[in-house]
């Protein structure tokens, strides 16, 4: 009898669903069985869908050029927006809520109303909207060892997020680098896996927080697996870690991912012993989904359905595909024809759209689909600067210091030096409002500089160029550093030459010209990575690894003139000599024929006034 009625149930619910589909879409399709659980809801509109549908909602485009017209987002039941390096959604917060407002008013209008997830690269705040609080790079907020400082940052990273109009970051990465050539050293917590577990812990619980709140948005981690550890360093090149390696060192993060419930894991452009992750079946499907138990989304890197075997990658198990750059078109056409033909099973298709559609019932959006205006007011707010200054200071690694920190504020004359220090997105790095960031200032940042002279009482010269007219001065602060990169563009060793491991002439010049000059020189290293600098080091009389520490440029000033103490400590082992990269990673936590400069964990404090 009880089975009987679960079945009439079951009918009923489905009439139900299938009314709703002809209603406004201020009735999602939520609303209309809110005693059901989510499972029930997903089985229950999946029960619904076309296979058109399905390929729909697997399909995630640009805002701004995968589609011609809005109404696309309905014609070919696109299942997610992306925004990324291009032109913005509008003008203002305001505007950039309106342009994905009128996207998911589209797809509410379809047959079935099922909302858009909206995605960006917010991976160090929301680094995508000029005037957002820009929070260090994870390897800078990895040296602060701080869990709770990282969980604040990605609560205020989703909160200006969703301000802007999105409900899903693609953040945060928990890779572990084994080599500085890489590009995107930058975007990892540290070499430990242990101390990645942890951040990773706090990150995925500060951006998802209650999930179904307005305030929060689903996570992703990336990018699975062995993207950091690529032989030389190579951006999408091959890893050939053993199964024991990878286990031990690069599993754990996601499974604390998984465990913290994250929505969303993006698989890696890289190889793993010669076969593309995108097509790993035995890694995504039986070990990430199965074992581990994962019942989020795997999505896809840039354009991974045409670079890396088209029906290998989703039947390898990955759900939602970034087809920009012309593979929308060639994707859903593609994928209708292999479920036809049997190359892809209707039940592999199935899992993936169940996939997305709980994540969307998990969020709230057949409730609440569309951004909150009142939050507009929150970015680049003074409390959330003032998180992101404390993460810079916490963030800052002191190397050496022969007496002359901390700084008195009373000093007579300061004289800043370096184009670093007068430059917000030099500050910041990468993925800073475009995809290889900026080199000019941006809004309601700080710079170094003006952190300094916020801090300093006496005179605060700035020689950007090293002239030399300034002997006279009581110290110098030369900053220096590297200009911005993403991904392959930062890698080392591909033949460009555009990056080293060494600073660049110029900047060793700014060292040497106050050295020669006998004033006491400070230097401030601005970098993604642990650079070769041996030589600096020894030249300087303190020396500070800061990262890229984002918008708070005062969260420097705070530890030079010790308002703060250093607390800062490696994230990664320092290099002592190019030598050192000979192989296929360079010194770091696992290998310890390679003896580092300074190991993994080092930092000094205010304490410490001399060391050599």
């Amino acid at each position: 009898m009880q089975k009987k009625r679960s079945n009439a149930f079951h009918k009923i619910t489905l009439a139900i669903l299938f009314f709703s589909s002809f209603v406004a879409c201020e009735f999602p399709v939520k609303e209309m069985n809110s005693t059901q659980s989510i499972e029930q809801k997903v089985d229950s509109l999946l029960a619904l869908m076309t296979l058109e549908e399905k390929i729909g909602q697997m399909s995630q485009v640009r805002h701004f050029s995968d589609i011609t017209k809005n109404s696309e987002i309905a014609s070919k039941f696109i299942g997610s927006v992306i925004h990324t390096d291009g032109p913005a959604p509008g003008k203002g917060a305001k505007g950039w809520q309106e342009k994905f407002i009128a996207l998911q008013k589209q797809a509410l209008s379809t047959r079935l109303g099922i909302p858009l997830l909206i995605g960006v690269d917010a991976v160090h705040g929301q680094n995508t909207f000029d005037g957002a609080t820009i929070f260090p790079h994870n390897i800078g907020m990895g040296a602060t060892h701080n869990e709770q400082l990282v969980e604040k940052a990605a609560a205020i990273t989703a909160l200006e997020a969703q301000a802007t109009g999105f409900n899903w970051v693609f953040s945060p990465c928990v890779a572990i680098p084994y080599n500085e050539k890489w590009g995107r050293v930058y975007e990892a917590f540290s070499e430990s896996t242990e101390l990645t577990e942890k951040l990773t812990k706090a990150s995925v619980k500060g951006h998802q927080g209650n999930l179904s709140e307005p305030t929060t948005v689903m996570a992703t981690a990336k990018h699975f697996i062995g993207d950091g550890a690529t032989d030389y360093g190579k951006e999408g090149g091959n890893t050939t870690l053993g199964p024991q390696e990878i286990s031990e060192r690069l599993l754990p993060p996601y499974k604390t991912a998984v465990a913290q419930g994250i929505g969303a894991i993006m698989a890696s452009f890289n190889t793993l012993s010669g076969k593309a992750m995108h097509a790993h079946k035995a890694l995504i499907t039986d070990t990430l989904k199965k074992a581990m138990q994962f019942d989020g989304i795997v999505v896809s890197d840039w354009k991974g359905y045409s670079r890396f075997g088209k029906t290998d990658v989703v039947n390898a198990g990955v759900d939602m595909l970034m087809t920009v750059d012309g593979d929308l078109d060639l994707f859903q056409s593609e994928m209708k024809t292999a479920v036809d033909s049997g190359v892809v099973s209707i039940e592999r298709i199935n899992d993936a759209v169940k996939r997305v559609l709980r994540q969307k019932f998990r969020l709230g959006l057949f409730t609440n689909p569309f951004p909150d205006v009142s939050l507009i007011a929150t970015i680049g707010g003074e409390e959330h600067r003032k998180i992101a200054r404390q993460a810079v200071s916490e963030s800052m690694v002191l190397l050496k210091n022969n007496t002359v920190l901390p700084l008195s504020n009373e000093i007579p004359t300061i004289v800043v030096v370096g184009e670093h220090a007068n430059n917000t997105g030099l500050q910041s790095g990468g993925w800073t409002l475009r995809w290889q960031g900026v080199q000019e200032n941006y809004k309601g940042g700080t710079t170094l500089l003006k952190g300094i002279q916020n801090a300093a009482k006496g005179t605060v010269i700035y020689d950007e160029k090293a002239t030399e007219k300034y002997s006279n001065a009581d110290v110098a602060i030369v900053v220096v550093g590297e200009t911005p990169y993403a991904e392959f563009f930062g890698d080392i060793g591909d033949g460009s030459g555009t990056y080293q491991l060494t600073l660049s002439q110029k900047h060793q010049e700014y060292i040497d010209t106050y050295k020669k000059l006998g004033v006491k020189v400070v230097t401030v290293l601005v970098s993604g990575r642990p650079l070769v600098v041996t030589d600096q080091i020894k030249q300087s009389d303190a020396f500070v690894a800061a990262w890229l520490p984002g918008s708070e440029g005062d969260g420097l000033a705070d530890v030079l003139f010790g308002t703060a103490d250093f607390t800062g400590k490696l994230p990664h082992s320092w290099p002592k000599s190019v030598e050192d990269f000979s192989g296929k990673y360079g010194p770091n936590f696992w290998d310890t024929s390679i003896k580092p400069l300074y190991p993994l964990g080092y930092g000094l404090t205010l304490k410490h006034k001399k060391n050599d």
